[in-house]
């Protein structure tokens, strides 16, 4: 990490490569995400647990390193209603052939 203060930001973090490995059990990955918990927006609990869905995107610090900038994703696709289907009116039978 630079020498710049860490300061977060509202739903983001990030992931970056552990440098020193102590055993096969040591994370490959370390890092933190913020996450505002005022917006549930696309965060859901499934059987007690709180499921947040993450987005993350390749990139380089200032001094070349790479790591895995993430984002709480709260995009929710607009649902898109099926047509409303009017009911015929009544004079729209005069021409009916029966």
């Amino acid at each position: 990490m630079s020498d710049k203060e860490y300061k977060p930001y509202p739903d983001s973090g990030s992931l970056r490569a552990s440098s020193t490995k102590k055993g096969p059990k040591s994370p490959d990955y370390w890092g933190n995400i913020a996450i505002n918990l005022k917006d549930l927006t696309n965060i859901q609990t499934v059987g007690g647990l709180t499921v947040v869905k993450l987005s993350g995107w390749k990139k380089q610090d200032s001094q070349g390193r790479t790591y895995l900038s993430i984002a709480v994703d709260r995009f929710v696709p607009e649902q898109k209603s099926a047509p409303v289907r009017q009911a015929p009116k009544s004079d729209d039978f005069e021409d009916a052939p029966f």
